[in-house]
């Protein structure tokens, strides 16, 4: 993870206003992750965040977060992941995605 104060590098996502964006974030849940995401409510809503959970054995709980958005317009769009641990003040891990929504050809 960066420092306080360094830019991450962000992840160049090409999408259409109304279209579904779908993010996929593994998640360990028996160890406490969670990813919590941030983003302005006025140019991107959360349509679906759901978890499809991979390992096989009771005790472990991990797999991938789904993550559903859409654009609600056009520009540049910034959406940023952070990995929470309950007992940590700070996140573990983070993920920078740029959205770049455009119109769609029709409309």
């Amino acid at each position: 993870m960066a420092p306080v104060g360094e830019t991450y590098d962000a992840r160049l996502l090409a999408a259409t206003v109304g279209q579904p964006i779908v993010i996929r974030l593994w998640e360990d849940r028996t160890r406490g992750e969670l990813w919590v995401p941030s983003y302005d409510t006025k140019n991107l809503v959360l349509l679906s965040d759901d978890f499809l959970r991979i390992a096989s054995n009771n005790a472990v709980e991990n797999g991938q977060r789904i993550f559903e958005f859409k654009a609600l317009t056009p520009g540049t769009h910034r959406l940023v992941f952070e990995k929470r641990m309950g007992w940590k003040f700070t996140a573990e891990d983070r993920r920078v995605f740029q959205i770049e929504a455009a119109n769609s050809p029709s409309g």
